[in-house]
């Protein structure tokens, strides 16, 4: 175990290097070029397995549980390849993203000792990369990582990113209970921080926002291919006070700062413009730590769900889709529609 950690410890140095100056360059041109290094360190066999058509069904097969999966994993990869998958999952994501990224995989190893797992169920290098398309800066394309609770789906349009949900991370533990990272919380600040709103909620408040005693068994939307908007129940932003609905945002922030500045301020920016007043915040199960809960934030086009019952309530899936935006499929057709009307006027 400790020289696969210091294997991936230095993978995780070498893609940081890599993608360091790519932060100061639009995501999408980021995406381009990291997608592009790594196909060309591809053996033909490999990009077999790693590429597909952007209409492919496969674009759409997406999950977050231990399963067979198509794409090219990091096990087939050479510790060069494996640099260059790591700097494309960096330009997906903010500096502070791609650390949880890679912490959510490292507990692939905590887990294969607790389970005692010698059936290779568990392993931190089951992280699956596929690219959709062709990547360049005048084409449709995308791509995907994914793995036991990493999946993360990106489309691309003519150099502009135009998809960049179903988004998911999750954690089990969510927080190592032993051994020498003991105290991990991976996901803390999505658990803590809504909990903080909970309890700022005076008693009316919280009838409003508590719309169950007992947290389901998992997220609502689970791995749909297309996000369904879940009843409306919970607490609107507009009954809370100034600095609850500032706790609120900062609840969403936490999950939109996962990507890069500038995916993460188009993704802020499209909730307040479909208004902020119509978001709803629903907390299910108990209020304190170590006790099932789970708790959504949906507004106009998006939701947020985030869900800790399993493991005695130590094993959280967190999930941001788009109504319109998943896969990046009804935001490219408007996408296309724009173009068509500007060719014509």
């Amino acid at each position: 175990m400790r020289q696969t950690m210091l294997r991936l410890g230095a993978l995780l140095l070498c893609a940081m290097a890599l993608t360091a100056a790519y932060y100061r360059t639009k995501s999408s041109t980021t995406m381009t070029r990291a997608a592009n290094h790594f196909l060309a360190s591809l053996s033909a066999e490999q990009k077999a397995k790693a590429t597909f058509e952007w209409s492919s069904d496969e674009r759409l097969n997406w999950h977050f549980i231990p399963r067979e999966r198509k794409g090219l994993p990091l096990k087939e990869m050479d510790s060069a390849q494996r640099a260059l998958a790591q700097a494309l999952l960096a330009a997906g994501l903010s500096q502070r993203g791609f650390m949880k990224a890679s912490t959510i995989t490292s507990l692939e190893n905590i887990l294969k000792e607790m389970e005692k797992d010698n059936a290779g169920r568990r392993d931190p290098e089951k992280y699956f990369f596929s690219i959709f398309g062709e990547p360049s800066e005048s084409s449709t394309w995308g791509w995907r990582v994914e793995g036991h609770h990493l999946a993360l789906n990106f489309s691309v349009v003519k150099g502009q990113t135009i998809g960049t949900t179903p988004a998911f991370f999750g954690a089990n533990p969510a927080e190592v209970k032993q051994g020498p990272r003991k105290g991990l919380r991976v996901l803390a600040r999505e658990e803590d921080l809504a909990r903080e709103l909970l309890l700022s909620l005076d008693a009316k408040q919280r009838g409003m926002a508590v719309i169950d005693p007992v947290a389901p068994k998992d997220i609502l939307s689970f791995n749909k291919r297309k996000a369904e908007i879940l009843e409306n129940k919970g607490i609107p932003a507009s009954k809370l006070t100034k600095k609850q609905a500032d706790m609120l945002m900062a609840v969403l922030e936490e999950y939109a700062g996962a990507m890069p500045e500038d995916l993460a301020n188009a993704r802020m920016e499209g909730v307040k413009k479909a208004g902020l007043e119509k978001v709803v915040f629903a907390w299910a199960g108990g209020p304190d730590r170590g006790q099932g809960h789970y708790y959504r934030i949906q507004g106009p086009t998006f939701l947020v769900e985030y869900d800790n019952t399993q493991n005695d309530a130590n094993h959280i899936h967190s999930v941001w889709r788009d109504f319109d935006g998943d896969f990046g499929m009804d935001l490219l057709a408007m996408h296309y529609q724009e173009a068509h009307q500007r060719a014509a006027d």
